[in-house]
């Protein structure tokens, strides 16, 4: 399997805890972060989501889509949400929100390929992969700044 490591940041005017509600409510990215496809809670979590188990399929601008089911593993109020991933990806995601002027948004993403084709092929498509996944996060940060109505004031 391939694995791949990627970090995003984003930064956000506008609070914490409004950030936050945002991300955790993962059923309605769709609605703002282009290439969210569907999002399904398969079983649900405890009070603060734990053991929530969610499928998401996803498409990019490359001719692919991909479909994982992502367990939630740890939530902090306003500050972290942690997802165990399986499926077409395999790994670990972790949101963590730093509060200042506005929000920074940390966004750690470990995972595997299982697609047979996306294995063999990742040798030689590591760097479109890495790009497909940064036009995917960049629409995502500019999809939340909308959704809050608030500035995006820096990406990476």
């Amino acid at each position: 399997m391939a694995s791949y490591e990627f970090l995003t940041t984003w930064c956000i005017d506008a609070p914490i805890d409004a950030v936050f509600d945002v991300l955790y409510d993962s059923v309605g990215y769709p609605r703002w972060w282009k290439g969210v496809e569907r999002v399904v809670v398969l079983e649900s979590g405890g009070e603060t989501s734990v053991g929530e188990l969610v499928h998401f399929a996803w498409r990019s601008l490359l001719p692919y889509s991909l479909e994982f089911d992502l367990r939630v593993t740890r939530v902090e109020r306003p500050y972290l949400i942690e997802g165990h991933a399986t499926g077409e990806l395999e790994g670990v995601g972790v949101w963590r929100l730093y509060e200042g002027q506005g929000t920074a948004i940390v966004y750690d993403w470990r995972v595997r390929t299982t697609k047979w084709w996306m294995n063999v092929c990742g040798p030689l498509a590591r760097p479109a992969f890495s790009w497909n996944h940064d036009v995917v996060m960049r629409q995502g940060g500019r999809g939340l700044a909308a959704e809050l109505g608030a500035a995006l004031l820096a990406h990476d």
